[in-house]
């Protein structure tokens, strides 16, 4: 164009342009023009030349094929045909990290010690105690999930064994000892039924052996409970003092119930009614005392005890079906996070050498802790006990002798100062501490207290001894109600009076639960060696003959219990 066509800035000043419908069928013509030049040069070339035909006519092997739609091997149905099943993958898929051929693992399932912990007594001296039935106790620790079954039985470990030893508790968490399942510690609870034979000493310094069987508390691990309460005498129905009776609980005293066991209860985490629940001395006896009468209740339903009759020293009227009060001795109470646990007698023992060594003066353990429960007062001035609350009122026997301090003590060593606390101890309660065991977190401080306060779970032992039959003494119920065969004592029926008896001189045995590859069993007579094949004879119904039982003691201490 020309430049007059526009102006100094740039505006079009020309002729009148074309109208834009002309311009469209001129580009038309164009593109028409352009397609049918390409149509004659196609035609030119001749048939075959240049890219494929689209027309399935044409034929092979003149049109153009891609290098990626040639097909240079057969298929594999063409290959193996078409019933067969071909999995292709990726080349080179697996990582270089993985090898082809991987190597055979073992899985660990169990964690044990390589070498078994040392105790504060000799196998020897366990040895020893198990040849005489009548010091020895079998308990099963039931109750329900977390309600400190497993930590009870870490602070008996702790009292008997030498764990620091071995440095297992450097991390400040819970031992667990017997979770020994490699799953039962990652998942923090009970799976299978774990026994123990313990030397326990009780109050008068006498030494029993207790085989302790640590029970899951899991409703899905029901089972065990009811496998370890066939093996037991007794048993210890832990529960924790701020969630009470549950269901879990109910089922266990059901079962122990209709296995004719005695029963025995610890309450268990009392140091969660000072520092979580934060209840004043008073409520808290009042909780205490609900839990107890909450586990009567049930022990009543599953008796058949009416619920509103009337207790005398444990005893219903209506029934002569045991129950459980402080006052007889079958409850305990415990701290097992902090190591303390005591019964009203063990707790009283404490008080002894306070009112003095005159003969007038000497304070009667046994009568002093009858009057530690229930609705009983004391009247400091004229130093006697009441169930008439005084005028000018006064909390309960329970809350000025054992709560109180208690509370006192827990109080002191959570909230005041190093040099307070060494001040407390050692005026009012005589415990002395080195000073660097000070400078410990409050946890680790309070267990040291408590345990040094308190001492060692002689009540607990104690209540065991004393509410729970020896093995030779309830072999016998246990054989009347589960034996089969003839139980005439004659002189030619040895094997009652073997069972009976707990000769050891028997060449019988009675197995009550089998497994694959462990074995939880109960012998009632005879004597069993290592690397020993007994049979165990079956029911007919169950199995015609006789199976084998590979006897294998894996340690006195860990696992082996002597019943």
């Amino acid at each position: 164009m020309e430049d007059s066509h526009y102006d100094e800035f740039g505006n079009y000043i020309g002729p009148a342009l074309s109208d834009s419908d002309q311009e469209e069928e001129e580009e038309e013509d164009e593109q028409q023009q352009q397609h049918d030049d390409d149509e004659d040069m196609q035609d030119a070339d001749g048939p075959g030349v240049g890219y494929a035909a689209a027309d399935e006519d044409a034929e092979p092997g003149t049109a153009i094929v891609l290098a990626e739609d040639k097909k240079y091997y057969p298929t594999a149905e063409e290959t193996y045909g078409a019933e067969t099943e071909t999995l292709v993958m990726e080349e080179d898929a697996q990582p270089l990290e993985v090898p082809i051929i991987a190597p055979v693992v073992s899985k660990r399932l169990e964690k044990l010690l390589d070498v078994p912990l040392a105790t504060h007594y000799s196998n020897e001296f366990l040895a020893t105690l198990s040849t005489n039935p009548e010091l020895i106790r079998n308990v099963a620790i039931v109750g329900a999930l977390h309600h400190g079954k497993t930590t009870l039985m870490d602070m008996l470990v702790e009292q008997t064994h030498d764990v620091h030893s071995l440095g297992i508790r450097t991390n400040g968490q819970q031992l667990r000892f017997t979770d020994t399942r490699v799953d039962e510690q990652a998942r923090g609870i009970s799976i299978k039924a774990m026994p123990m034979s313990l030397v326990l000493e009780g109050g008068t310094g006498k030494s029993f052996l207790v085989n302790l069987i640590d029970c899951p508390g899991h409703v899905n691990f029901n089972d065990e409970v009811t496998a370890a309460m066939r093996l037991a005498d007794g048993i210890l129905l832990v529960v924790d003092v701020l969630e009470g009776v549950g269901a879990a609980t109910e089922r266990a005293i059901q079962q122990a119930v209709a296995e004719g066991l005695a029963i025995t209860l610890i309450i268990s985490k009392m140091d969660r009614l000072i520092t979580e629940l934060k209840l004043p001395p008073v409520d808290a006896y009042h909780k205490i005392a609900f839990t107890i009468e909450e586990v009567n209740t049930v022990i009543r339903t599953a008796t058949g005890t009416p619920t509103n009759g009337a207790v005398a020293n444990g005893v219903a009227k209506s029934s002569s079906t045991p129950l459980l009060d402080p006052v007889q001795g079958n409850v305990a109470f415990a701290s097992c996070a902090y190591g303390y646990g005591f019964t009203l007698k063990s707790f009283a023992q404490l008080y002894k050498g306070v009112c003095g060594d005159d003969p007038q003066d000497v304070l009667l353990i046994d009568e002093f802790a009858k009057r530690l429960w229930g609705d009983v007062w004391y009247y400091p001035e004229e130093r006697v006990f009441r169930r008439k609350p005084p005028q000018l009122g006064a909390d309960r026997s329970f809350v000025t002798f054992i709560l109180d301090p208690l509370y006192k003590l827990t109080a002191t060593v959570i909230g005041e100062h190093p040099k307070t606390i060494e001040k407390v101890l050692g005026d009012q309660f005589g415990v002395y501490l080195k000073s660097s065991s000070y400078s410990q977190d409050v946890k680790p401080l309070l267990k040291q207290v408590c345990s040094k306060v308190f001492g060692s779970a002689t009540g607990l032992v104690d209540m065991l001894v004393q509410h729970i039959p020896s093995s030779k003494a309830a072999t016998a119920s246990k054989v009347s109600r589960l034996y089969t065969g003839p139980q005439d004592p004659s002189s030619a029926n040895q094997v009652i009076q073997f069972m009976t008896g707990c000769s050891r001189t028997g060449a019988v045995t009675k197995a009550e639960r089998l497994g694959r590859l462990d074995h939880l069993g109960a012998s009632t007579w005879g004597t069993h060696t290592c690397n020993w094949h007994t049979s165990v004879i079956g029911a007919p119904s169950v199995s015609p003959c006789a199976s084998f039982l590979h006897v294998c003691c894996r340690g006195l201490q860990s696992s082996c219990m002597h019943l």
